[in-house]
């Protein structure tokens, strides 16, 4: 039966959950330290320690010296009591990792698709790996988070649709849950990547900021009072789609189904086509022409924007052109949102710095009634794959930590 609002029963939950998030933000710590961080009494931290070995969540790990008397016993959360999945789907394969409950990733696998278009047997191919990598049975896997292109609708938490990946379809996410036989979340990449920019980096901490991905596909995340705007059908942040000076109007397509009764249901995606719009000024492709005709020849628009940020006065003038055509989209956002903060992330937006985003926020400037920060983003590694992790520990810290306590 489950406690009524000021029972012991509960304040031992809460306390039992207050201590284990400390231990995992900030721990291996005493008895005496997770008292003075909770304000337990010595006696209430002791009960609640053991209630947690011997539910196996915590461990002794050491001693710290003190004064006069004994040494003091270090408590740290068991790194095998829970673990996670995160991944990341792109066109050009799967990358998987393992962490346990403390967030330490144990084990990383990237696998091809060879040509597969089964989006269930290649996500249970790099699940399969990553997991034998770590040696941990799937069965002890409590929360996975799958990162995937496209527009995945917030009230089923299915694809709905992925330029770039035709197989992934409405259907995907039950057919995951039956193949796994394990809970399984699925979320636009970019909106994973504000998670991991909010936790680790150049957003650490913000309630508002938008974060503008900038690489193999043109993407926007934003990130209200701490919760991500996904918009009703989860169509918030295809920024590709902007109407801008210098860009052909685009034509997305958008269609309507309608049910058995012939009433209008929610819009699906279709097939878009970006031959217009913001994502054409801003492509890879676009900004690789662009740098051709500033006398940049590195082999990819993401060497000729680092070269250019490592070189100004070689690459100044096609960076001063390239962060006035960022800066479209990005005054858009200000002027209807003012987050105040917008982090430029992708490979084209990591590889630029900070003279490309000092430029697009003078350009802002210029052409918005405020002007926000605009930053770099400060997330090492895949960012992607690093909010997919932290998506995934949350859920399991949920609810491995929030069992009732005996």
């Amino acid at each position: 039966m489950a406690g009524r609002p000021g029972t012991p029963r509960l304040l031992r939950e809460l306390n039992d959950r207050a201590a284990l998030e400390l231990l995992v933000t900030q721990g291996p710590l005493t008895r005496a330290q997770i008292g003075a961080h909770t304000g337990l009494s010595k006696v209430t931290a002791s009960q609640l320690l053991a209630r947690l070995e011997e539910r196996g969540l915590v461990q002794v790990v050491g001693e710290r010296a003190g004064g006069r008397g004994p040494n003091a016993a270090l408590y740290a959360v068991v790194p095998s009591s829970a673990y996670v999945v995160g991944i990341e789907v792109g066109p050009d394969g799967v990358t998987a990792a393992v962490a346990d409950i403390t967030g330490v990733v144990v084990a990383q696998v990237t696998v091809d698709p060879n040509g597969a278009d089964d989006p269930v047997r290649t996500v249970h191919s790099a699940v399969v790996r990553a997991c034998r990598s770590a040696r941990v049975a799937l069965r002890r896997v409590t929360a996975l988070v799958i990162g995937t292109p496209g527009v995945v609708d917030p009230r089923t938490g299915d694809v709905q649709f992925a330029f770039d990946l035709p197989a992934w379809h409405e259907g995907v996410l039950a057919a995951l849950h039956t193949d796994l036989r394990r809970p399984v979340v699925i979320e636009n990449d970019v909106n994973l990547a504000a998670i991991a920019e909010r936790a680790y980096g150049a957003a650490h901490g913000a309630e508002d900021f938008a974060l503008v991905w900038l690489g193999r596909g043109i993407g926007l995340s934003v990130m209200l009072g701490g919760r991500l705007h996904r918009g009703r059908s989860g169509g918030a942040g295809e920024l590709g789609y902007l109407p801008v000076p210098g860009a052909p109007l685009p034509m997305g397509s958008a269609r309507r189904d309608h049910d058995a009764e012939g009433v209008t249901k929610s819009s699906s995606w279709g097939i878009p086509a970006l031959a217009g719009g913001y994502g054409s000024l801003v492509s890879t492709d676009a900004v690789l022409d662009l740098a051709r005709a500033h006398g940049l020849t590195e082999p990819t628009a993401v060497d000729c924007v680092r070269a250019a940020a490592a070189d100004e006065d070689l690459g100044g003038a096609f960076l001063d052109e390239l962060a006035d055509r960022i800066s479209y989209g990005v005054t858009s956002v200000n002027i209807v949102l003012d987050p105040g903060l917008v982090v430029l992330s992708g490979q084209l937006g990591r590889a630029g710095g900070r003279p490309l985003a000092t430029r697009i926020e003078r350009a802002v400037g210029r052409y918005s009634p405020t002007r926000p920060t605009v930053a770099v983003t400060e997330v090492e590694g895949n960012p992607v794959l690093r909010g997919a992790l932290h998506a995934a520990l949350e859920q399991a810290r949920e609810e491995v930590f929030s069992a009732p306590a005996g």
